[in-house]
C-alpha cells in the first residue's frame, strides 16, 4: 500500500499552484473523472515522492517529463 507523507505536503501544495504547461493540459483532460470514470489526484505525496498524478482505484501514477 502506497503511505501518504504529510512531510511533503506544504511542497504538494505548492507544486499544484505552479503546474507546467504540458501539467495544466494533461490536468485539463483528467480531473472531473473525464477518463473512463476515474478519480485523478495531482501533486499527491506517496512514500517520499511527490507524484504528479495519481488514480488510487487503479494503482496508476503518471510523472510528466520535461525535455
Amino acid at each position: 500500500m502506497l503511505r501518504y507523507n504529510q512531510n511533503l505536503k506544504n511542497r504538494a501544495r505548492q507544486l499544484r499552484k505552479n503546474l507546467t504547461d504540458s501539467e495544466k493540459a494533461l490536468w485539463s483532460r483528467l480531473r472531473g473523472k473525464q477518463v473512463l470514470g476515474v478519480q485523478f489526484y495531482r501533486q499527491k505525496p506517496i512514500g517520499g515522492y511527490i507524484v504528479d498524478f495519481y488514480a488510487p482505484t487503479a494503482n496508476l501514477v503518471i510523472e510528466s517529463v520535461i525535455t
